[in-house]
């Protein structure tokens, strides 16, 4: 178990003094996934150290027990062939073999739950490391909405100042009131380049424009009587004006036409 009680140490260690850098949250969450995940690699090849170990002490073992039994056989076929002396070698041999064989076994046996131990450590482990990963994205999420909210009263707090709203206001009113300075300006300088006759006739041609308009709008609503239509010509009305000057033009016609008749008459008299 040295080997994770090494593997825990870097890991916070590392942690440590990233934490003690203050670098960036996400970088660093990132940096100590992967130091982990290096980590875990590293614990990984050393379990697969522990795990050929046993199996070799195993085979040692089965070796061992293996030769044991070749010996006591041996040891029969003495038996069978009268030979005690070279049955009772063969049982030395025999035994030999097999103390080695139940010690390598007890070691071999230890050494497998210390593996199975490993193995399990080793599953949590990389059950932790995907945890964290997992988490690492809520992690960040936090940090950032953390980040937002801290900017967010920054700002807030800066807005209660009234200076900034202040300040905006008194420029507002010195735009608005450069505007109405350029307004008087304008009308100034029209008052002044214009005639001021012409602009007396403007406003009445103006005004009795628009009492016309109104005088036709209370015709059309009904609120006055529409206008009375006379055969007779009017003096302002041109069409009256015209007929009145076609008149006077055949009465001058017919005038010089009884003075040529008369002198006609008294011609023909004389003669």
């Amino acid at each position: 178990m040295n080997i994770f009680n090494k593997l825990s140490t870097l890991i916070r260690s590392n942690i440590n003094d990233m934490i003690a850098r203050a670098e960036d949250p996400e970088k660093m969450l990132n940096q100590i996934i992967v130091d982990m995940r290096e980590q875990l690699t590293k614990a990984k090849q050393e379990v697969a150290v522990a795990i050929a170990g046993e199996r070799k002490l195993k085979a040692q073992a089965e070796e061992e027990a293996k030769q044991a039994q070749d010996w006591e056989r041996r040891a029969m076929l003495a038996v069978k062939q009268d030979r005690d002396d070279l049955a009772r070698q063969a049982l030395l041999r025999q035994g030999e073999y097999a103390e080695r064989a139940q010690s390598l076994y007890d070691t071999w046996q230890r050494q497998a739950d210390d593996t199975e131990r490993l193995k399990d450590s080793l599953r949590q482990l990389n059950a932790k490391i995907e945890e964290a990963r997992r988490k690492k994205n809520l992690l960040v999420a936090k940090q950032k909405r953390a980040q937002a909210q801290k900017r967010i009263h920054e700002t807030m707090a800066g807005l209660s100042d009234r200076s900034a709203f202040e300040a905006f206001d008194r420029m507002a009113q010195r735009i608005e009131d450069n505007e109405l300075r350029a307004l008087a300006a304008a009308e100034v300088s029209e008052e002044l380049s214009s005639d001021p006759m012409e602009r007396e006739f403007a406003q009445l041609e103006a005004g009795g424009d628009a009492e016309g308009r109104l005088l036709e709008l209370k015709q059309k609503m009904g609120i006055l009587p529409p206008p009375a239509r006379a055969d007779t010509p009017r003096l302002g009305d041109g069409e009256g004006v015209r007929k009145l000057a076609g008149g006077q033009d055949d009465s001058i016609r017919d005038a010089e036409l009884l003075e040529e008749l008369e002198e006609l008459e008294r011609g023909q008299g004389g003669a």
